[in-house]
């Protein structure tokens, strides 16, 4: 059986020395006020009071008398001499004293203990601090609080992580790259009998919540070596020089248990691009990451530490960290296809009681541009609905609600709308959906509803496919459908709403994106790219564009997106035109049920008079 080690107290040291100053100070003020409202009598009121048969007890303290009597009352007196003698020439006996029951308590071995508290106390307190920083000297800090001293953890220490490559899914390419490592440090003769070099960084990048981290632990957990973890954040302090100390303290860490692993999260926080932000050389985070590119490709090439890093920034980080012999290998975490969501459904619906109706496949489909976190959110709240509802087994409608709440929002059925508002909101949506459906190059549509969600009052969820390219067909179409809600407005109301408002901003941004990025807008402005995206050195991001061409090509540009908006908001109103009835008949079925699923939807629209998706759809001149 192994030893159970002792467990350090939870209590940080500083608050046991704040303690026992707040101690020492309050007691010196206790004894002080006690001192200052006790009242003072003379040696003959005392002996008055004796005689009297009033005095309870006298308390010696040298020269000092703290008499109490018989109702509780405190006085001070003070003598010259010994008590009784002193008494006896006031005419008080010792037999007199006997007789009032007078006890005489000598309290100077008390006082001396409580005067030596308070003179040696705070001498031990400060030589206990002292020795303290010392030993923290001797440990490797380097100062008395051990702010130079690293962070990271070693995760492989005591109990091996639960996370295997076995728990990773969806990013297959990804995780072959980094078995190699693992394969490397528990069999090295294999690489080094044929000269090959292991890589000394590799770097993992993609969106967020793709699995990186969770690739770093499920290394942690196959390779059983020392793992040190620690995020980019982690090194950078306000105090200068900390940072450069942190990372010297955990790469020699790591020497000592080599073979061994560095994991870095975030590492954008401390590895951007040096000479971009304030503060030049002095920067402490450019110090820092100074001292990274040293110890990863110093003059020492023999260390066996593997410098795992990751992160969605990769274009900012420094130049010198991404070359060769720092970061050999970069390994991206991509969002996962079809399948790929599919493999990571399944790994998260372990242990989860599913009913039959559920179809990891379809709902694979459905979520199109998800993450691996994305995804393990989705089941965790289809079986929060399914605990909310008191059932025992996650079903379809769970998983349904689950992704409404995460892609759009909570639902607010207590919103109250008015018929008319009802109405309009019903047709909005049925021209989203009857444009989108009569259209060759769109999603199909899985579902409609009138029920308000999050900011929208209602919504036409389509079934999304994973594409690795659009053209300009796709695109016209996503503007066409995206207007067909303005369109129902203007053809059954003779007016629009408020409604379209976010749909115009898509539209707006797809068709300038058409003109400017892709040269999709026409001959007029030749092919290429207008307008160069500006970044700031402190957000990191992009913060509009730097116009790099004239007037004349601004005016052009205006005009060919106004042409795109305008021929497709054409196409839509000639389709919702052209098929009224359906538009009515979907409407009314949606104020009836506010809601519709996939058949319900095609049954109305009769599949045999829609397009084939194989068809091109004229676009107009």
């Amino acid at each position: 059986m192994d030893e159970q080690q002792p467990q350090r107290s939870s209590i940080p040291p500083w608050i046991w020395v704040v303690g026992l100053v707040v101690f020492f100070i309050g007691l010196q003020l206790w004894g002080y006020g006690n001192w200052q409202n006790t009242d003072q009598i003379t040696l003959t009121q005392l002996a008055e009071l004796i005689e009297d048969d009033q005095v309870k007890e006298i308390e010696v303290n040298g020269n000092s008398l703290t008499v109490e009597i018989q109702d509780g009352k405190v006085y001070q007196s003070y003598k010259e001499g010994p008590l009784v003698e002193e008494l006896s020439t006031l005419g008080v006996t010792p037999e007199d004293i006997r007789t009032a029951n007078v006890n005489i308590v000598n309290t100077e071995v008390r006082d001396f203990l409580v005067y030596a508290l308070f003179s040696i106390g705070p001498i031990l307190l400060l030589i206990w601090i002292f020795t303290r920083g010392f030993r923290q000297i001797q440990s490797g800090g380097n100062n008395i609080f051990g702010f130079g001293r690293s962070k990271a953890k070693n995760i492989n220490e005591g109990d091996r992580p639960t996370v295997t490559f076995d728990d990773v899914a969806g990013v297959d390419e990804a995780r072959e790259e980094v078995e190699e490592i693992v394969q490397f440090l528990r069999e090295p003769e294999r690489f080094v009998q044929v000269g090959a070099r292991i890589p000394k960084g590799v770097l993992m990048v993609g969106p967020p919540g793709t699995g990186k981290t969770l690739l770093a632990r499920a290394i942690a957990g196959e390779a059983g070596v020392p793992f040190f973890h620690i995020s980019g954040s982690e090194f950078v302090e306000m105090f200068v020089g900390v940072g450069a100390s942190r990372v010297r303290d955990l790469f020699t860490k790591a020497k000592e248990n080599a073979p061994s692993i560095v994991f870095v999260d975030e590492i954008d926080a401390v590895g951007r691009q040096r000479g971009a932000g304030l503060g030049g050389g002095h920067d402490e985070r450019e110090q820092t990451l100074n001292q990274i590119l040293t110890e990863m490709d110093g003059f020492s090439n023999e260390t066996n530490v593997i410098v795992i890093a990751a992160t969605n920034r990769a274009d900012v980080l420094d130049p010198a960290l991404l070359r060769p012999g720092r970061f050999d290998r970069k390994v991206i975490v991509d969002r996962p296809d079809v399948r790929g969501r599919e493999a990571i459904l399944k790994v998260h619906s372990r242990g989860k009681p599913l009913s039959r109706d559920i179809n990891l496949g379809d709902i694979a489909r459905l979520t199109a541009g998800f993450s691996g976190a994305d995804l393990e959110n989705l089941m965790n709240e289809a079986a929060i609905f399914t605990a909310r509802r008191g059932g025992n087994m996650i079903t379809l409608t769970d998983v349904q609600d689950a992704f409404d709440r995460i892609a759009i929002g909570p639902e607010r059925r207590s919103r109250v709308m008015s018929e008319e508002e009802k109405e309009v909101i019903a047709y909005h949506e049925a021209g989203h959906a009857v444009v989108s459906y009569f259209l060759a190059h769109t999603d199909p549509i899985q579902k409609i509803t009138i029920v308000p969600r999050g900011q929208a009052g209602g919504y036409v969820m389509p079934l999304p496919q994973d594409r690795m390219l659009t053209n300009s067909r796709h695109l016209e179409d996503r503007i066409c459908m995206a207007l067909g809600g303005r369109a129902a407005e203007e053809i059954f109301f003779d007016m629009v709403s408020t409604g379209p408002s976010s749909d115009l901003q898509q539209v707006t941004s797809i068709a300038r994106a058409m003109v400017m990025e892709y040269a999709m807008g026409g001959n007029d402005l030749g092919v290429r790219a207008y307008g160069e995206q500006q970044g700031s050195v402190f957000l990191g991001r992009s913060m509009g564009y730097d116009r790099n061409y004239g007037d004349d090509a601004a005016d052009k540009i205006d005009s060919q997106v106004q042409d795109i908006v305008d021929r497709n908001y054409q196409r839509a109103l000639d389709i919702i035109n052209e098929r009224r009835d359906r538009m009515v008949a979907l409407a009314d079925a949606l104020m009836e049920h506010e809601t519709l699923d996939r058949h319900e939807f095609e049954a109305l629209m009769n599949v045999e008079d829609s397009p084939s998706k194989e068809e091109d759809v004229a676009l107009g001149d």
